[in-house]
């Protein structure tokens, strides 16, 4: 299998060197398994024979031309965390090549993935059109408006449809790099992670910073407030949007347009985020726990817990 990665200037460095080092591992790896696949033959292409990352490094490259015979193309996250910047730079001139590139190559049907910020690129280009994708919880609300077009889920590590894979925050790359490894051995991906020690987490909702997705609407940051005052009561959603002063359908058009989601489902989001933290950093049985976030009982939030973050109670204790 040919695999074509894309470096270009501001490419970050960790994103770049976490999908070939992982894809190198898995190579070295085949060896070991009675069956082994295919080995991966992996190039670094880029629109300049050198190219520089974000963190200053340089990258010797081969021409992006090469791309054309690949059978997967990998586009690294930008080293850019700055949500207007970031769309500033994916729109901008500066990368129409790349733009460019992602669209020639979806067009030929050639699979491709990116991580993080990198997904941007990917939805600027229009290749996301119509399909599930994630990317970094914290930058969701952003793509979820600029690209509307696309269902985005950033409770998702990675999420593959028709052909183009995404993953979430910046060391999702790895995740990235061992799902491309899976989609041909799942017992080689399994080798890999044993060997660089890497914890499957199918999920970003564990690590979810509920408040700094709200921040991000006056109208749900005044919710998000109102309703961890009240988490240990049965909250009313008709009863949050009068306290902040809008009506109920406002409130919900609110929470939908930025976070995809229902006012109940962000207030339980905001439950099992507390209960977690209480969980890690006290003692306190799960039934008091349970109370302390609105519910009667513990299994209701045993179940919760499990299906939002994917840990029992007692790995996020152990935590």
């Amino acid at each position: 299998m040919d695999i074509a990665v894309l470096a270009y200037d501001g490419v970050f460095d960790s994103g770049l060197a976490a999908l070939l080092d992982v894809l190198d591992g898995a190579n070295a790896m085949r060896g070991e398994l009675a069956q082994p696949p295919p080995a991966w033959n992996v190039i670094t292409i880029g629109f300049r024979r050198r190219v520089r990352t974000g963190a200053g490094h340089v990258v010797e490259t081969v021409p992006v031309g090469a791309a054309e015979d690949a059978d997967l193309l990998l586009v690294p996250a930008l080293a850019e965390r700055r949500p207007e910047a970031l769309l500033a730079h994916v729109s901008g001139p500066a990368a129409a090549p790349a733009r460019r590139l992602v669209a020639a190559t979806r067009a030929r049907r050639t699979p491709i993935a990116s991580a993080c910020t990198g997904t941007f690129l990917l939805a600027e280009s229009g290749v996301l059109d119509g399909l599930h994708a994630t990317t970094s919880w914290w930058l969701a609300p952003y793509f979820r408006k600029r690209y509307p077009a696309v269902t985005v889920d950033e409770t998702r590590m990675v999420t593959s449809s028709d052909g183009v894979t995404t993953a979430g925050a910046a060391f999702g790359h790895v995740d990235l790099a061992l799902a491309i490894v899976r989609m041909n051995s799942p017992a080689l991906a399994e080798l890999v992670a044993r060997y660089l020690v890497i914890d499957e987490r199918p999920s970003q909702a564990a690590y979810t910073i509920s408040a700094a997705l709200a921040q991000t609407d006056p109208t749900l940051a005044a919710f998000e407030r109102w309703a961890r005052e009240h988490l240990d009561q049965p909250v009313s959603i008709a009863d949050g949007a009068r306290a902040i002063g809008v009506s109920e359908r406002t409130l919900q058009r609110a929470v939908r347009r930025t976070l995809g989601t229902s006012p109940v489902r962000f207030v339980q989001d905001l439950r099992v985020e507390r209960a977690s933290h209480l969980l890690r950093t006290t003692g306190l049985p799960l039934e008091v726990i349970a109370r302390k976030v609105g519910y009667e009982h513990a299994n209701t939030l045993r179940i919760l817990l499990r299906e939002r973050t994917g840990a029992t109670a007692s790995t996020l204790r152990g935590r």
